[in-house]
């Protein structure tokens, strides 16, 4: 595997904390990419009724 390259980032941040409470990185830029990092944060956390959530620019 060539270790050049992009990686991509996903991060969930607690807005009250300012803290970041979810993330995942992969060389591809799929849905995937977001979904483990949200499946972080809830685990996390531990209620993902009691979220909100908010996506920025670039986001899938």
């Amino acid at each position: 595997m060539d270790s050049r390259g992009w990686l991509y980032v996903a991060a969930v941040l607690d807005l009250f904390s300012h803290r970041v409470v979810g993330w995942s990185m992969k060389a591809e830029r799929d849905a995937s990419l977001v979904m483990d990092a949200l499946r972080m944060a809830v685990w996390r956390r531990g209620r993902a009724d009691a979220l909100m959530r908010h996506a920025d620019q670039g986001s899938l």
